[in-house]
């Protein structure tokens, strides 16, 4: 148990080194727009885009469960107006970037990690170096920025179709009028709300994007090796997203309370 243990750690404690090394390399190659600018559309759709009805399917009952969830849980001392302030709150500043960005972790993480792993096994990666371009760039520099541009996006639909779905949901089945809803949604609305959850997600974008990149390129062995670089790559993002969840909560909202 201990050797396991000890092992499970320092393959982390390896994989995040290598991350901040290929992170480094990352923003030295960002100078050669030339080499990962014609890439970089092209990964902002496959990463962004396409992961946009991901997004919508989980933001959409994730509002409808709030709001019957804070319906069930409030009593009649409550007033009924506060299911709008539960669903506006958690969809924008917690459930929306985390459950999104966990979800896209599965698919953003593993598809760049096999992507490139398969290019490094199949020795593609070597012959960029021989036809003298920079793998970093041409690579890692548009798949990161990608990450980081197009998270947010994902998100900020997201928190527009879950409070829509809470709303939908406190109409429907609820019997709860627009007038109330909306009264809770912006009884204890703040800009900081949606910055916060826009921030989060492209802290997570970053992370889920260098993570894939650093497993895919550190892949060996052939299929097996491509295999195991994708689940290594989903597994270490979806902790990165939990620590950097408890990161941003601990830096930006502890500031604010006091």
């Amino acid at each position: 148990m201990i050797e396991t243990i000890g092992r499970v750690v320092r393959e982390a404690l390896e994989s995040f080194g290598a991350a901040g090394k290929l992170t480094a390399e990352a923003v030295r190659s960002a100078r050669d727009v030339r080499t990962w600018g014609p890439n970089l559309t092209q990964q902002a759709r496959k990463l962004g885009v396409d992961s946009l009805p991901i997004g919508i399917l989980i933001a959409l009952f994730t509002g409808v469960v709030l709001a019957l969830l804070a319906s069930y849980s409030f009593t009649g001392w409550v007033p009924r107006y506060l299911v709008g302030t539960l669903v506006q709150k958690t969809v924008m500043m917690e459930l929306a970037p985390v459950l999104t960005g966990l979800a896209l972790a599965g698919r953003v993480g593993a598809n760049i990690a096999a992507e490139l792993g398969t290019m490094r096994v199949t020795e593609q990666v070597d012959a960029l170096e021989t036809l003298s371009f920079d793998p970093v760039a041409y690579l890692v520099v548009p798949r990161i920025l990608a990450g980081v541009v197009m998270f947010p996006v994902v998100v900020g639909v997201a928190m527009v179709v879950g409070l829509a779905a809470g709303w939908g949901a406190s109409l429907g089945l609820l019997d709860l009028s627009s007038q109330e809803f909306l009264k809770g949604a912006r009884l204890f609305f703040d800009a900081f709300d949606v910055r916060y959850g826009l921030v989060k997600s492209a802290s997570f974008g970053f992370a889920v994007s260098v993570l894939g990149c650093v497993n895919g390129l550190r892949a060996r062995g052939g299929a097996q090796g491509v295999g195991a670089s994708a689940t290594s790559a989903v597994v270490q993002s979806a902790v990165m997203i939990l620590v950097l969840d408890a990161f941003w909560a601990v830096i930006w909202l502890l500031g604010r309370a006091k």
